[in-house]
């Protein structure tokens, strides 16, 4: 290890400043708890905490060959904030290869990985220090991953798919499947409220019922070891000849595997195991909003079938479909933009002007003419979600609609600031219940997919 490396790897115990102030993984409670739990391995600033991000890619761009290739990245965090990002420190500990991508049997590809992590949490491995000119006992731990919904399904042994999806609520999840839509959505958002809190008794604003119940317990290391213990030794593969069918239904829950991260002595312990990717969540969250808002056909969750399951629901029955001989009339929604202000919007993004750095181009993916978006990039709906929605729209919609949007869009900037203060993660993470239950008062069930809480994005 050279004498500047050295010096870097333990910027996180000598030059990091503790002011409450989150700007670093240090500053987490994740990681000072795992300090607090793991003081040996703590009083050595030099140990390594990683992270592990995985996602799959297309390598031949738009081509018609499908493959998808997996990349298995470590991320070491013990760098400041301005070199632990930074691309030439990562480390590519693996390639999976295509032309399908892993899925649930990816425990397989990690093996090798795991092993190594296992040896360097308890023999370590021995490393000069150019610094001090001395060897030591390098040690290295991994704290969490970071991956997108569907990852974190391959990752974690929960399957992210059917009436009980979210791995965080598990088995108290609550899902309704829609009868003319065919799939399931997620609401329920009053379960987060406090107890005393005047829309859980409010029927008529939500699905027809008072909520009563708590919220999902959060489930530690042993209790989700508890309900994989079956599970163990269970290899999951991609080999039709070889695959093993689980029975969710039979099991009450949506356990694929044990994941083969418990493996390591630590992970049992760790306050958070997995992180969302806040990228993909904004992309999703923004493309809904916008095709709903500007009823972009095949995009809009405003369709004759989500007012079919209104009705069904018995519920907002200003929305109700209208039927006029063998066809149906939709009442116009107060989410819905009109022509004119849709002309506005777009005219608001063709004529953008912003700093350089700050984002694409925006304006050209706007077609002003047929009153169309299209080409949005993830980093351009993180700027859109974050800071141009809440100005383009005032003045457009109706308050309800104005309030609950613009609150989204204070929740994710926060989220996605460099400084964090946990007096305001702890805010947002008391405030965006009640804007969940603000947009399930006006959009469609349609539009809502698996929430997660501000703990679990990164």
């Amino acid at each position: 290890m050279s004498s500047k490396i050295s010096t870097l790897m333990g910027w996180h115990h000598d030059k990091r400043v503790d002011d409450g102030i989150m700007r670093h993984p240090a500053d987490s409670i994740a990681w000072k708890t795992f300090d607090e739990l793991y003081q040996s391995f703590a009083s050595e600033p030099r140990n390594v905490r990683l992270g592990l991000a995985s996602d799959g890619f297309q390598p031949f761009g738009n081509s018609k060959t499908p493959c998808s290739i997996w990349l298995v990245v470590l991320i070491p965090y013990n760098l400041p904030p301005w070199l632990c990002m930074k691309k030439e420190n990562f480390i590519l500990s693996m390639i999976i290869p295509g032309p399908e991508s892993p899925g649930d049997a990816i425990d397989v590809y990690l093996q090798p990985l795991i092993e190594e992590l296992k040896e360097l949490w308890e023999s370590g491995v021995k490393t000069f220090d150019a610094s001090t000119k001395q060897n030591f006992v390098l040690h290295a731990s991994l704290l969490w991953t970071i991956n997108d919904f569907p990852a974190y399904a391959n990752l974690f042994g929960w399957s992210t798919k059917g009436k009980i999806a979210c791995p965080c609520c598990n088995k108290e999840t609550h899902s309704i499947r829609l009868q003319n839509c065919k799939k399931r959505c997620y609401m329920s958002h009053r379960r987060f409220l406090p107890l005393n809190h005047k829309w859980r008794n409010d029927k008529t604003s939500f699905d027809g019922t008072k909520e009563k119940r708590l919220p999902p317990k959060q489930l530690s290391g042993d209790d989700i070891l508890d309900q994989v213990a079956d599970l163990d030794g269970l290899q999951l593969t991609r080999d039709p000849k070889k695959k093993i069918k689980i029975s969710h239904e039979s099991r009450s829950d949506n356990w694929n595997e044990k994941s083969i991260f418990f493996d390591l002595p630590y992970w049992k312990t760790l306050l958070l195991r997995h992180n969302l990717d806040v990228m993909h969540i904004e992309k999703n969250i923004c493309d809904n909003i916008l095709g709903t808002i500007l009823n972009i056909k095949e995009k809009t969750k405003d369709t004759i079938n989500s007012r079919l399951d209104l009705q069904a629901m018995n519920i907002r029955k200003e929305l109700h479909p209208i039927k006029i001989g063998d066809k149906y009339d939709l009442p116009t929604a107060c989410y819905t933009l009109s022509p004119e202000e849709k002309h506005r919007f777009f005219s608001f993004l063709k004529n953008l002007k912003v700093p350089d750095g700050f984002s694409s181009n925006i304006s050209q993916c706007v077609n002003l003419k047929d009153r169309k978006i299209s080409g949005l990039k993830s980093h351009d709906c993180h700027v859109l979600l974050q800071h141009l929605l809440p100005l383009a729209l005032r003045g457009m919609l109706c308050k309800s609609v104005c309030e609950s949007l613009i609150e989204l869009s204070l929740f994710f900037n926060v989220l996605g600031s460099k400084c964090l203060s946990v007096d305001e993660l702890e805010q947002i993470d008391a405030q965006i219940p009640i804007t969940e239950c603000k947009l399930e008062k006006v959009f469609p069930p349609t539009f809502f997919d698996v929430m997660e809480l501000a703990n679990s994005f990164s």
